[in-house]
């Protein structure tokens, strides 16, 4: 037990002359040579702050290049913005368009026609007219104003006046003609084709077709006709025919 409390005592010293040996060298060599540790210290040193220089100046030069792309990529990202912005805005509209009724070959179409005349109405649904399809409500306005500044000869014939619209959807479209029966004021009797025919007050309006030959009437209301002979009313007309026809 001696043994060991001395073996350990002897190691404790050693240990302690060792460190105090080297401490000692570190300070003698320091004493003589004062100007080795400075200038490794002063060298290192400015080494560093060489290094932070260096480390400030590359930090400064990635910001300065990087500044112009952070712009570049805003600027960017707004027109990409604007680009997405306008098709929206472009999908919308084109959205509420297709939401506008129009007319297809599905729509119902009523017709109303009324004679101004005799105060009666007839209503009837016919198929829809092939030009009437695919059109929207301004669209088939326009259409109906057109038909009515230039009726067809059988409308004419009809005593057409005006028409309208007076219902628009997509299931259904209703229209209203509006008729008033002519009253001839008055009748000329005309050749044509050694026949007598019949035409309206205007002279150009083809009223009637008979089948009595000019040659067969005495000859002064031959050169009456053949002049344009004016009946007043449909009375003295049909009396005029019975007279002459055969």
């Amino acid at each position: 037990m001696k043994l060991v409390k001395r073996i350990s005592l002897f190691m404790t010293l050693s240990v302690i002359m060792l460190g105090l040996g080297g401490w000692g060298a570190l300070k003698a060599e320091e004493f003589f040579y004062p100007h080795r540790y400075r200038h490794g210290i002063e060298q290192d040193g400015t080494e560093k702050a060489d290094g932070f220089q260096d480390s400030i100046s590359r930090i400064t030069n990635a910001v300065s290049q990087a500044a112009p792309l952070l712009q570049g990529g805003q600027t960017g990202q707004a027109q990409t913005d604007q680009v997405i912005d306008t098709p929206v805005e472009d999908q919308v509209i084109e959205a509420a368009a297709a939401q506008e009724p129009v007319v297809t070959a599905d729509t119902r179409y009523l017709l109303e026609m009324v004679d101004l005349t005799k105060g009666t109405v007839t209503e009837s649904e016919e198929t829809i007219p092939v030009m009437y399809i695919g059109l929207n409500r301004e669209e088939l306005l326009q259409a109906l104003s057109a038909y009515e500044d230039n009726p067809p000869l059988t409308e004419l014939e009809l005593g057409f006046e005006t028409i309208e619209l007076t219902a628009f959807s997509k299931d259904r479209v209703a229209v209203c003609k509006y008729y008033k029966e002519k009253v001839p004021q008055g009748f000329y009797l005309m050749v044509a084709d050694h026949f007598i025919v019949v035409y309206e007050e205007d002279r150009s309006t083809l009223y009637m077709n008979t089948d009595i030959l000019l040659e067969r009437l005495p000859d002064i209301l031959q050169r009456e006709i053949m002049a344009g002979k004016f009946v007043a009313s449909e009375e003295e007309l049909y009396l005029f025919l019975e007279s002459y026809s055969s």
